[in-house]
């Protein structure tokens, strides 16, 4: 798993690059965990490079979700893979996360 930022004004992109499992996740974790994040007002994750989602890495969102919403940080899910998709879907996630095609529709929230 690579992560790749991008802060720009208020917003930070987080490009996801690889596969997000068990081992993974804590990189993931630790760059969600910093507390400077809680200074953006929109954390973009761009999901297009995200070929895989286990259930760790999905419960790093999740942790971090009430903690965003607290601080007044949107997270936004952006480009993901339709089978990446499926896994939000199936859980149920999709109605409590932000996710939208296109970078240009993230951007727009």
């Amino acid at each position: 798993m690579k992560i790749v930022q991008n802060a720009a004004n208020d917003t930070l992109t987080l490009a996801l690059d690889g596969e997000l499992d068990a081992s993974s996740s804590v990189l993931l974790d630790n760059e969600l965990t910093k507390p400077e994040i809680l200074n953006f007002r929109k954390v973009m994750i761009d999901c297009q490079r995200l070929n895989y989602i286990s259930s760790a890495g999905l419960g790093v969102f999740i942790s971090h979700l009430q903690r965003f919403q607290d601080a007044g940080v949107r997270l936004v899910f952006f480009n993901m893979q339709e089978k990446v998709h499926n896994v939000f879907e199936i859980l149920g996630l999709d109605s409590l996360m932000t996710i939208v095609p296109s970078e240009q529709e993230a951007t727009a929230i």
